[in-house]
């Protein structure tokens, strides 16, 4: 009797989405928009800001320019740099100190999918003191106004610049859990793909089917609407014609900038019309063994399309149409098969492997339960898994 609950949960989650209060990002892009950011953090009348990024980016001097300009204006910056790979509660407490000590009134998250999901957390612990960041877990939970939040994503993957959506991880139970609320929504996000430039290959390649997953799921889900199938399919165009043109030049500035947008419109796809079970299980492997976020989604994801054989043979084969691939007048079976192929050379290409190493037999079972509590009942997938099917994926992707 579950699975009909989940479909009512999903249906009417579905209809409260349209009523709620959406906001979309003030997006400012193009080569330099960055040097557009201090005039607006001082329209909005902030003279302390907080900036989220991580070691690496603050190390490799991006945040310079912009720091030096923001001073200029008279907005004193106090920055936080310790964010990992994959945020923990305990950075974001860290932070939050930080923020409150500076006495801060607006939020800055500088950097990848990672700082997104810290300087999130962030904003909602300063917008509910009151509240842990695991009470806030799951859907519509914070309720209150962050702090004015700018977002400078410099990888293309995430769409967290135009999401409702932060992860966290909990090192102590070995958990990565989502908070969506629509206060998490960024009021403005920066797409300067000056920024993407020196990427290195790996992370363009994760990033970007990062963003494709995003699409994927959000295309063959049952929450789709006219509004993220059109933003997906512009994804998925995005990518085919952008990822391995960026990843193999960075300096494609082109390449770069489209697939910031890919990244963008992935991320207004998916946070109306959710991920599924492909982010289910990438968020416990992240939980468990801390890999990549991008990388396990490009690693699970044929290996999940394939498994729900013809419930989505419809919608991925007009994915293949948008994307070029195969022939129009193939059956949707053939299409589809072909769409996922070409996922497979992709990520070959790139150098992600078709399977993960070092899964352990003791942690199956937990992870199991992780990830079937984390899709059911909230994401509207094709194909509802029990626990078995998370057995048989996370079996058939261990290497």
């Amino acid at each position: 009797m579950r699975k009909p609950y989940y479909r009512g949960y999903q249906k009417l989650m579905k209809a409260a989405m349209e009523n709620m209060p959406w906001r979309t990002p003030l997006v400012v892009e193009g080569v330099h928009s960055l040097d557009r950011l201090p005039a607006l953090v001082s329209a909005a009348g902030i003279s302390r800001l907080f900036v989220v990024t991580d070691k690496g980016i603050l190390e490799a001097g991006l945040t310079d320019v912009m720091l030096e300009q923001l001073e200029m204006r008279g907005i004193h910056c106090t920055v936080y740099s310790d964010t990992l790979a994959n945020p923990t509660i305990q950075n974001v407490e860290a932070a939050v100190g930080q923020y409150n000590e500076a006495q801060s009134e607006g939020i800055v998250a500088f950097g990848g999918g990672s700082a997104m999901d810290c300087a999130k957390c962030l904003g909602a612990r300063i917008a509910r003191p009151d509240k842990s960041l695991s009470a806030m877990r799951g859907v519509f939970k914070l309720r209150r106004n962050m702090p004015p939040f700018f977002a400078v994503p410099t990888t293309a993957g995430t769409g967290s610049e135009g999401t409702l959506a932060a992860v966290i991880s909990d090192r102590d139970t070995h958990e990565k859990y989502v908070l969506m609320d629509t206060s998490l929504i960024p009021h403005v996000a920066v797409l300067d793909p000056y920024l993407t430039l020196d990427l290195p290959q790996e992370v363009t390649a994760m990033t970007g089917m990062d963003a494709l997953t995003h699409a994927v799921e959000s295309y063959i889900g049952r929450s789709n609407t006219k509004a993220t199938a059109s933003y997906a399919k512009e994804t998925v165009r995005l990518v085919f014609d952008n990822l391995e043109a960026s990843h193999n030049n960075g300096h494609d500035l082109k390449a770069r900038r489209e697939m910031q947008q890919a990244a963008f419109k992935a991320g207004l796809a998916f946070t109306r019309a959710y991920v599924g079970n492909i982010h289910a299980i990438a968020h416990t492997l992240g939980g468990h063994y801390n890999v990549p976020h991008g990388w396990a989604n490009a690693v699970i994801m044929p290996h999940v399309l394939e498994y729900y054989g013809s419930a989505v043979h419809k919608p991925l084969s007009e994915l293949a149409d948008v994307a070029g691939i195969g022939h129009p007048t193939e059956t949707e079976a053939v299409k589809a098969a072909a769409f996922i192929a070409a996922i497979r050379r992709m990520n070959e290409k790139m150098g992600i492997p078709e399977k993960v190493e070092g899964i352990k037999d003791e942690d199956i079972p937990g992870m199991i339960e992780k990830a079937y509590r984390e899709a059911n009942p909230l994401y509207p997938v094709p194909v509802i898994f029990d626990r078995s099917d998370f057995e048989h994926i996370f079996n058939e992707i261990r290497k």
